[in-house]
Protein backbone atom coordinates (compact mmCIF):
# COMPACT_ATOMS: atom_id res chain seq x y z
CA UNK A 1 0.00 0.00 0.00
CA UNK A 2 1.14 3.53 -0.72
CA UNK A 3 0.40 5.99 2.42
CA UNK A 4 0.67 5.74 5.77
CA UNK A 5 -1.80 5.61 8.41
CA UNK A 6 -1.14 8.85 11.56
CA UNK A 7 -2.57 8.33 14.71
CA UNK A 8 -2.47 11.26 16.75
CA UNK A 9 -2.92 11.51 20.41
CA UNK A 10 -3.03 13.64 23.61
CA UNK A 11 -0.48 12.21 26.54
CA UNK A 12 -3.27 11.40 28.53
CA UNK A 13 -4.61 8.58 26.05
CA UNK A 14 -1.66 7.73 24.21
CA UNK A 15 -1.75 4.16 25.98
CA UNK A 16 -4.87 3.60 24.78
CA UNK A 17 -3.55 4.52 21.30
CA UNK A 18 -0.89 2.80 21.32
CA UNK A 19 -2.95 -0.48 21.50
CA UNK A 20 -5.00 0.45 18.79
CA UNK A 21 -1.67 1.39 16.67
CA UNK A 22 -0.76 -2.48 17.86
CA UNK A 23 -4.04 -3.91 16.87
CA UNK A 24 -3.60 -2.50 13.43
CA UNK A 25 -0.30 -3.72 13.01
CA UNK A 26 -0.44 -7.05 13.82
CA UNK A 27 -3.58 -7.69 11.70
CA UNK A 28 -2.54 -5.34 8.57
CA UNK A 29 1.36 -5.57 9.20
CA UNK A 30 2.09 -3.99 5.52
CA UNK A 31 0.78 -0.76 6.09
CA UNK A 32 2.90 2.06 7.79
CA UNK A 33 1.77 3.39 10.89
CA UNK A 34 3.26 6.81 12.41
CA UNK A 35 2.57 8.15 15.95
CA UNK A 36 1.82 11.89 16.65
CA UNK A 37 2.38 13.23 20.06
CA UNK A 38 4.10 15.94 22.26
CA UNK A 39 4.60 12.84 24.93
CA UNK A 40 7.39 11.80 26.58
CA UNK A 41 9.05 9.08 23.20
CA UNK A 42 9.67 6.62 26.71
CA UNK A 43 5.86 5.67 26.77
CA UNK A 44 5.79 3.98 23.32
CA UNK A 45 8.77 1.99 23.92
CA UNK A 46 5.89 -0.67 23.86
CA UNK A 47 5.58 -0.06 19.93
CA UNK A 48 8.89 0.34 19.15
CA UNK A 49 9.99 -3.22 17.82
CA UNK A 50 7.08 -3.04 15.22
CA UNK A 51 8.93 -2.61 12.10
CA UNK A 52 5.51 -0.84 10.91
CA UNK A 53 5.39 1.88 13.51
CA UNK A 54 7.09 4.63 13.97
CA UNK A 55 6.27 7.60 16.01
CA UNK A 56 7.26 11.33 16.09
CA UNK A 57 7.31 13.39 18.90
CA UNK A 58 6.01 17.21 18.28
CA UNK A 59 7.97 19.91 20.07
CA UNK A 60 6.77 20.54 23.80
CA UNK A 61 4.67 23.76 24.09
CA UNK A 62 3.95 26.17 26.73
CA UNK A 63 1.09 26.94 28.35
CA UNK A 64 0.36 30.35 29.96
CA UNK A 65 0.07 29.61 34.01
CA UNK A 66 -2.56 31.50 34.37
CA UNK A 67 -4.87 30.01 31.77
CA UNK A 68 -5.91 26.66 32.61
CA UNK A 69 -8.61 26.11 35.30
CA UNK A 70 -8.21 22.44 35.45
CA UNK A 71 -6.39 19.41 34.17
CA UNK A 72 -9.05 18.39 31.74
CA UNK A 73 -8.84 21.82 29.98
CA UNK A 74 -5.19 21.56 29.81
CA UNK A 75 -5.40 17.90 28.24
CA UNK A 76 -7.46 20.32 25.27
CA UNK A 77 -5.36 23.13 25.53
CA UNK A 78 -2.15 21.26 24.22
CA UNK A 79 -3.19 20.03 21.34
CA UNK A 80 -5.08 23.21 20.42
CA UNK A 81 -1.42 25.33 20.85
CA UNK A 82 0.28 22.21 18.86
CA UNK A 83 -1.90 23.25 16.03
CA UNK A 84 1.66 25.32 14.04
CA UNK A 85 3.39 22.25 14.78
CA UNK A 86 0.95 19.80 13.70
CA UNK A 87 0.79 21.44 10.35
CA UNK A 88 4.40 21.59 9.42
CA UNK A 89 4.59 17.70 10.33
CA UNK A 90 1.73 16.89 8.35
CA UNK A 91 2.75 19.36 5.45
CA UNK A 92 6.22 17.18 5.55
CA UNK A 93 4.46 13.75 5.78
CA UNK A 94 2.70 14.88 2.89
CA UNK A 95 5.00 15.52 0.67
CA UNK A 96 6.76 12.12 1.16
CA UNK A 97 4.09 10.16 0.78
CA UNK A 98 0.09 9.91 1.34
CA UNK A 99 -1.76 10.28 4.04
CA UNK A 100 -4.52 7.67 4.00
CA UNK A 101 -5.97 8.55 7.38
CA UNK A 102 -5.46 10.69 10.34
CA UNK A 103 -6.87 9.56 13.51
CA UNK A 104 -7.31 11.99 16.34
CA UNK A 105 -7.52 11.37 20.09
CA UNK A 106 -10.72 12.95 21.30
CA UNK A 107 -8.72 15.61 23.44
CA UNK A 108 -6.79 16.37 20.08
CA UNK A 109 -9.80 17.81 18.30
CA UNK A 110 -8.43 20.90 17.65
CA UNK A 111 -6.47 19.27 15.38
CA UNK A 112 -9.67 18.32 13.18
CA UNK A 113 -9.64 22.38 11.85
CA UNK A 114 -5.56 21.51 10.57
CA UNK A 115 -6.08 18.35 9.21
CA UNK A 116 -9.58 18.85 7.07
CA UNK A 117 -8.08 22.56 5.66
CA UNK A 118 -5.16 19.80 4.12
CA UNK A 119 -8.06 17.73 2.85
CA UNK A 120 -6.74 14.67 4.97
CA UNK A 121 -9.81 12.22 5.64
CA UNK A 122 -9.97 12.06 9.74
CA UNK A 123 -11.20 9.95 12.31
CA UNK A 124 -12.09 10.28 15.63
CA UNK A 125 -10.57 7.07 18.31
CA UNK A 126 -12.87 7.38 21.25
CA UNK A 127 -12.08 4.80 23.69
CA UNK A 128 -14.88 4.85 25.83
CA UNK A 129 -16.75 2.03 23.61
CA UNK A 130 -19.92 3.44 21.42
CA UNK A 131 -22.05 3.79 24.28
CA UNK A 132 -20.07 7.03 25.02
CA UNK A 133 -19.76 7.62 21.06
CA UNK A 134 -23.90 7.78 21.28
CA UNK A 135 -23.86 10.44 24.03
CA UNK A 136 -20.83 12.46 22.44
CA UNK A 137 -22.86 12.27 18.80
CA UNK A 138 -26.12 13.10 20.64
CA UNK A 139 -24.39 16.05 23.29
CA UNK A 140 -24.88 19.25 20.04
CA UNK A 141 -28.95 17.70 20.74
CA UNK A 142 -29.03 18.09 23.88
CA UNK A 143 -27.22 21.14 24.41
CA UNK A 144 -30.30 22.70 22.04
CA UNK A 145 -33.04 21.31 24.10
CA UNK A 146 -31.76 21.12 27.65
CA UNK A 147 -32.79 24.66 28.73
CA UNK A 148 -30.28 25.08 32.02
CA UNK A 149 -26.55 23.93 32.66
CA UNK A 150 -26.83 20.43 33.20
CA UNK A 151 -24.60 20.30 36.52
CA UNK A 152 -28.23 22.34 37.93
CA UNK A 153 -30.64 20.02 36.00
CA UNK A 154 -30.84 17.39 38.97
CA UNK A 155 -33.06 15.26 36.67
CA UNK A 156 -32.51 11.93 34.31
CA UNK A 157 -31.15 12.34 30.42
CA UNK A 158 -32.00 10.14 27.66
CA UNK A 159 -29.55 9.39 24.93
CA UNK A 160 -30.03 6.65 22.08
CA UNK A 161 -28.65 3.41 22.84
CA UNK A 162 -27.86 4.17 26.16
CA UNK A 163 -29.82 3.86 29.64
CA UNK A 164 -31.30 7.15 31.29
CA UNK A 165 -28.40 8.71 32.44
CA UNK A 166 -28.99 11.25 35.52
CA UNK A 167 -27.46 14.22 34.96
CA UNK A 168 -25.19 13.86 37.71
CA UNK A 169 -23.67 10.76 36.11
CA UNK A 170 -22.59 12.66 32.96
CA UNK A 171 -19.14 13.81 32.71
CA UNK A 172 -18.45 17.41 34.50
CA UNK A 173 -16.77 18.86 31.22
CA UNK A 174 -20.46 18.75 30.33
CA UNK A 175 -21.73 20.32 33.36
CA UNK A 176 -21.79 24.44 32.70
CA UNK A 177 -22.33 25.89 29.43
CA UNK A 178 -19.48 28.90 30.12
CA UNK A 179 -16.34 26.66 31.15
CA UNK A 180 -14.10 26.16 28.18
CA UNK A 181 -14.35 22.94 28.98
CA UNK A 182 -18.08 22.44 27.96
CA UNK A 183 -16.91 24.70 24.46
CA UNK A 184 -14.49 22.30 23.92
CA UNK A 185 -16.83 19.15 24.80
CA UNK A 186 -19.52 20.34 22.09
CA UNK A 187 -16.79 21.60 19.47
CA UNK A 188 -15.57 18.13 19.58
CA UNK A 189 -19.07 16.46 19.17
CA UNK A 190 -20.21 18.71 16.56
CA UNK A 191 -16.94 17.87 14.43
CA UNK A 192 -17.10 13.77 15.34
CA UNK A 193 -20.68 14.40 13.66
CA UNK A 194 -18.52 15.99 9.94
CA UNK A 195 -15.64 13.41 10.60
CA UNK A 196 -14.90 10.63 8.21
CA UNK A 197 -15.54 7.82 10.72
CA UNK A 198 -15.01 7.04 14.72
CA UNK A 199 -13.10 4.13 16.06
CA UNK A 200 -13.74 2.80 19.03
CA UNK A 201 -12.59 0.56 21.92
CA UNK A 202 -15.58 -1.56 22.44
CA UNK A 203 -17.21 -4.75 20.63
CA UNK A 204 -20.80 -5.97 19.60
CA UNK A 205 -21.96 -8.21 22.32
CA UNK A 206 -20.56 -5.65 25.11
CA UNK A 207 -22.82 -2.58 23.54
CA UNK A 208 -25.15 -4.15 20.97
CA UNK A 209 -27.75 -1.48 21.65
CA UNK A 210 -25.81 1.16 21.27
CA UNK A 211 -24.12 -0.24 17.76
CA UNK A 212 -28.29 -0.47 17.15
CA UNK A 213 -28.73 3.17 17.40
CA UNK A 214 -25.47 4.16 15.75
CA UNK A 215 -26.23 2.01 12.75
CA UNK A 216 -29.56 3.37 12.19
CA UNK A 217 -28.88 7.09 12.51
CA UNK A 218 -30.45 7.63 16.06
CA UNK A 219 -27.69 10.18 17.10
CA UNK A 220 -27.38 12.69 14.96
CA UNK A 221 -31.20 14.04 13.95
CA UNK A 222 -30.46 16.11 11.80
CA UNK A 223 -27.47 14.90 9.40
CA UNK A 224 -25.75 11.83 8.25
CA UNK A 225 -24.06 9.91 11.42
CA UNK A 226 -20.84 8.58 10.29
CA UNK A 227 -19.18 5.26 10.35
CA UNK A 228 -18.72 3.58 13.55
CA UNK A 229 -15.71 0.71 13.66
CA UNK A 230 -16.09 -1.28 17.10
CA UNK A 231 -12.83 -2.76 17.21
CA UNK A 232 -12.19 -3.64 20.63
CA UNK A 233 -11.58 -4.73 23.25
CA UNK A 234 -7.90 -3.80 23.31
CA UNK A 235 -6.09 -4.63 26.16
CA UNK A 236 -2.72 -4.00 26.68
CA UNK A 237 -0.17 -7.18 27.39
CA UNK A 238 1.15 -8.40 30.56
CA UNK A 239 4.41 -6.43 31.76
CA UNK A 240 4.84 -7.30 35.18
CA UNK A 241 7.16 -9.66 37.00
CA UNK A 242 5.07 -12.85 38.20
CA UNK A 243 7.13 -12.77 41.03
CA UNK A 244 5.48 -9.49 42.32
CA UNK A 245 4.79 -10.01 46.31
CA UNK A 246 1.34 -9.79 46.00
CA UNK A 247 1.07 -12.67 42.69
CA UNK A 248 2.85 -14.70 45.15
CA UNK A 249 0.26 -14.40 47.71
CA UNK A 250 -2.10 -14.94 45.33
CA UNK A 251 -0.99 -18.29 44.15
CA UNK A 252 -1.42 -19.67 47.84
CA UNK A 253 -5.05 -18.74 48.05
CA UNK A 254 -7.81 -20.82 46.79
CA UNK A 255 -9.66 -20.26 43.39
CA UNK A 256 -12.15 -17.32 42.95
CA UNK A 257 -12.04 -16.73 46.75
CA UNK A 258 -10.54 -13.17 46.39
CA UNK A 259 -11.84 -9.50 46.27
CA UNK A 260 -9.38 -7.13 44.70
CA UNK A 261 -9.90 -3.92 45.51
CA UNK A 262 -7.77 -1.68 42.71
CA UNK A 263 -8.74 2.67 41.82
CA UNK A 264 -6.19 3.77 38.62
CA UNK A 265 -3.55 6.09 38.90
CA UNK A 266 -5.59 9.00 39.74
CA UNK A 267 -8.09 7.10 42.57
CA UNK A 268 -7.50 8.83 45.73
CA UNK A 269 -9.19 8.47 48.82
CA UNK A 270 -9.11 10.39 52.04
CA UNK A 271 -7.90 8.72 55.10
CA UNK A 272 -11.29 8.47 56.96
CA UNK A 273 -12.78 6.59 53.46
CA UNK A 274 -9.81 4.26 53.74
CA UNK A 275 -10.45 3.62 57.24
CA UNK A 276 -14.15 2.61 56.33
CA UNK A 277 -12.82 0.42 53.65
CA UNK A 278 -10.45 -1.23 56.34
CA UNK A 279 -13.80 -1.71 58.33
CA UNK A 280 -15.72 -3.19 55.32
CA UNK A 281 -13.25 -6.06 54.26
CA UNK A 282 -12.63 -6.63 58.20
CA UNK A 283 -16.09 -7.63 58.91
CA UNK A 284 -17.00 -8.73 55.60
CA UNK A 285 -14.20 -11.71 56.55
CA UNK A 286 -13.58 -12.56 52.67
CA UNK A 287 -10.14 -12.73 51.59
CA UNK A 288 -8.67 -9.69 49.66
CA UNK A 289 -6.42 -7.59 47.80
CA UNK A 290 -6.29 -4.05 47.97
CA UNK A 291 -3.89 -1.61 46.20
CA UNK A 292 -3.96 1.36 48.90
CA UNK A 293 -2.61 4.68 48.06
CA UNK A 294 -1.26 8.39 50.34
CA UNK A 295 -4.80 9.66 50.80
CA UNK A 296 -5.12 13.56 48.73
CA UNK A 297 -4.61 15.42 52.54
CA UNK A 298 -0.88 13.91 52.84
CA UNK A 299 1.77 15.77 51.90
CA UNK A 300 3.24 13.47 49.62
CA UNK A 301 0.31 11.60 47.71
CA UNK A 302 3.18 9.94 45.00
CA UNK A 303 5.02 8.42 48.13
CA UNK A 304 4.00 4.84 49.72
CA UNK A 305 2.05 5.48 52.63
CA UNK A 306 2.35 4.38 55.81
CA UNK A 307 -0.25 1.52 56.63
CA UNK A 308 -0.59 1.50 60.33
CA UNK A 309 -0.45 5.08 60.43
CA UNK A 310 -3.56 5.32 57.94
CA UNK A 311 -5.52 1.87 58.57
CA UNK A 312 -7.74 0.81 61.44
CA UNK A 313 -5.27 0.21 64.51
CA UNK A 314 -4.11 -3.68 64.71
CA UNK A 315 -6.06 -4.18 60.99
CA UNK A 316 -2.78 -5.65 59.11
CA UNK A 317 -2.30 -8.23 62.29
CA UNK A 318 -6.10 -9.02 62.80
CA UNK A 319 -6.32 -9.78 58.29
CA UNK A 320 -3.24 -11.09 57.97
CA UNK A 321 -4.21 -14.38 57.29
CA UNK A 322 -6.62 -13.81 54.73
CA UNK A 323 -5.47 -10.14 53.59
CA UNK A 324 -2.76 -8.46 51.29
CA UNK A 325 -2.28 -4.53 50.97
CA UNK A 326 -0.50 -3.11 48.09
CA UNK A 327 1.54 0.22 48.79
CA UNK A 328 0.43 2.65 45.68
CA UNK A 329 0.66 0.21 42.68
CA UNK A 330 -0.57 -3.26 42.02
CA UNK A 331 0.05 -5.19 38.74
CA UNK A 332 -4.03 -4.73 37.77
CA UNK A 333 -3.54 -6.88 34.42
CA UNK A 334 -1.98 -9.69 36.30
CA UNK A 335 -3.87 -10.30 38.90
CA UNK A 336 -7.65 -9.63 37.11
CA UNK A 337 -6.38 -12.56 34.96
CA UNK A 338 -5.07 -14.83 38.19
CA UNK A 339 -7.59 -17.68 38.66
CA UNK A 340 -8.36 -16.98 42.88
CA UNK A 341 -9.87 -13.48 41.85
CA UNK A 342 -13.26 -13.61 42.46
CA UNK A 343 -14.39 -9.85 41.97
CA UNK A 344 -13.16 -6.19 41.39
CA UNK A 345 -13.70 -3.29 43.61
CA UNK A 346 -12.74 -0.84 40.66
CA UNK A 347 -13.32 2.93 39.47
CA UNK A 348 -15.01 1.81 36.29
CA UNK A 349 -12.07 3.63 33.62
CA UNK A 350 -12.42 2.19 30.46
CA UNK A 351 -9.46 0.02 30.79
CA UNK A 352 -9.63 -1.24 34.05
CA UNK A 353 -13.80 -2.55 32.72
CA UNK A 354 -12.17 -4.37 29.71
CA UNK A 355 -9.55 -5.55 31.37
CA UNK A 356 -12.38 -7.16 33.74
CA UNK A 357 -14.28 -8.22 31.13
CA UNK A 358 -11.76 -10.48 29.15
CA UNK A 359 -10.75 -11.88 32.37
CA UNK A 360 -13.90 -13.08 33.19
CA UNK A 361 -14.15 -11.04 36.70
CA UNK A 362 -17.57 -9.48 37.68
CA UNK A 363 -17.20 -5.68 39.13
CA UNK A 364 -18.55 -3.31 42.04
CA UNK A 365 -17.99 -0.22 40.67
CA UNK A 366 -17.05 3.16 42.57
CA UNK A 367 -16.24 5.98 40.03
CA UNK A 368 -13.90 8.41 41.17
CA UNK A 369 -13.63 10.73 38.11
CA UNK A 370 -13.73 11.73 34.39
CA UNK A 371 -16.46 9.68 32.52
CA UNK A 372 -16.21 7.06 35.47
CA UNK A 373 -19.60 8.14 36.73
CA UNK A 374 -21.03 7.64 33.47
CA UNK A 375 -19.08 4.18 32.75
CA UNK A 376 -20.86 2.70 35.76
CA UNK A 377 -24.23 3.30 34.46
CA UNK A 378 -23.28 1.01 31.49
CA UNK A 379 -21.88 -1.52 33.85
CA UNK A 380 -24.64 -1.47 35.97
CA UNK A 381 -28.30 -0.90 34.02
CA UNK A 382 -27.03 -2.03 30.29
CA UNK A 383 -24.22 -4.73 30.64
CA UNK A 384 -25.35 -5.72 33.87
CA UNK A 385 -21.33 -6.90 34.74
CA UNK A 386 -21.04 -4.90 37.82
CA UNK A 387 -23.41 -4.28 41.50
CA UNK A 388 -23.17 0.01 42.06
CA UNK A 389 -22.15 1.94 45.42
CA UNK A 390 -25.21 4.22 46.91
CA UNK A 391 -22.84 6.72 48.63
CA UNK A 392 -23.82 9.37 50.91
CA UNK A 393 -24.56 12.97 49.97
CA UNK A 394 -20.91 13.87 49.79
CA UNK A 395 -19.64 11.09 47.97
CA UNK A 396 -18.72 8.78 51.20
CA UNK A 397 -19.17 5.01 50.85
CA UNK A 398 -19.89 3.62 54.32
CA UNK A 399 -18.47 0.81 55.59
CA UNK A 400 -21.94 -0.97 56.38
CA UNK A 401 -22.45 -0.35 51.90
CA UNK A 402 -19.58 -1.88 50.93
CA UNK A 403 -19.49 -4.88 53.12
CA UNK A 404 -22.95 -5.20 51.97
CA UNK A 405 -22.63 -5.30 48.10
CA UNK A 406 -19.37 -7.56 48.64
CA UNK A 407 -21.88 -10.10 50.58
CA UNK A 408 -24.33 -9.37 47.62
CA UNK A 409 -21.63 -10.39 45.12
CA UNK A 410 -20.05 -13.03 46.50
CA UNK A 411 -22.79 -15.37 47.73
CA UNK A 412 -26.05 -13.71 46.56
CA UNK A 413 -28.31 -14.74 43.46
CA UNK A 414 -27.82 -11.45 41.85
CA UNK A 415 -23.96 -11.60 42.23
CA UNK A 416 -24.71 -15.41 40.58
CA UNK A 417 -26.38 -13.54 37.67
CA UNK A 418 -23.43 -10.82 37.32
CA UNK A 419 -20.67 -13.50 37.22
CA UNK A 420 -22.63 -15.63 34.47
CA UNK A 421 -23.32 -12.10 32.23
CA UNK A 422 -19.61 -11.62 32.86
CA UNK A 423 -18.76 -15.18 31.59
CA UNK A 424 -20.22 -14.36 28.41
CA UNK A 425 -18.84 -11.08 28.09
CA UNK A 426 -15.39 -12.90 28.73
CA UNK A 427 -16.35 -15.68 25.70
CA UNK A 428 -18.17 -12.86 23.07
CA UNK A 429 -14.85 -10.57 23.87
CA UNK A 430 -12.38 -13.77 23.26
CA UNK A 431 -14.53 -14.38 19.75
CA UNK A 432 -14.06 -10.50 18.54
CA UNK A 433 -10.86 -10.54 18.85
CA UNK A 434 -10.16 -14.10 16.89
CA UNK A 435 -10.02 -14.55 13.70
CA UNK A 436 -12.98 -13.30 11.72
CA UNK A 437 -14.47 -11.79 15.08
CA UNK A 438 -16.28 -8.95 14.99
CA UNK A 439 -12.90 -6.44 16.01
CA UNK A 440 -11.03 -8.14 13.37
CA UNK A 441 -13.80 -7.53 10.66
CA UNK A 442 -14.53 -3.80 11.78
CA UNK A 443 -10.47 -3.00 11.42
CA UNK A 444 -10.74 -5.12 7.88
CA UNK A 445 -14.00 -2.41 6.87
CA UNK A 446 -11.79 0.40 8.24
CA UNK A 447 -8.66 -0.50 6.29
CA UNK A 448 -10.60 -1.17 3.18
CA UNK A 449 -12.58 2.23 3.63
CA UNK A 450 -8.98 3.97 3.79
CA UNK A 451 -7.04 2.64 0.86
CA UNK A 452 -9.76 2.49 -1.12
CA UNK A 453 -8.50 4.92 -4.42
Amino acid sequence: MEGVILLYSSAEHLNSMLLLATFIAKHHPSIPITILSSADYSAAASVSTLPSITYRRLPPVAIPPDSIKNPVEAFFEIPRLQNPNLRVALEEISQKTRIRAFVIDFFCNSAFEVSTSLSIPTYFYVSTGSAGVCIFLYFPTTDETVATDIGDLRDFLEFPGSPIIHSSDLPQLTFFRRSNVFKHMLDTSKNMQKSSGILTNGFDAMEFRAKEALTNGLCVPNGPTPPVYLVGPLVAGSNAKKDHECLLWLDRQPSKSVVFLCFGRRGLFSGKQLREMAVALERSGYRFLWSVRNPPENRSPAEDPDLDELLPEGFLERTKDIGFVVKSWAPQKEVLSHDAVAGFVTHCGRSSILEALVNGKPMIGWPMYAEQRMNKVFMVDEMKVALPLEEEEDGFVTAVELEKRLRQLMESKTGRDVRHRVAEMKAAATAAMGENGSAVVALRKFIDSVTRD
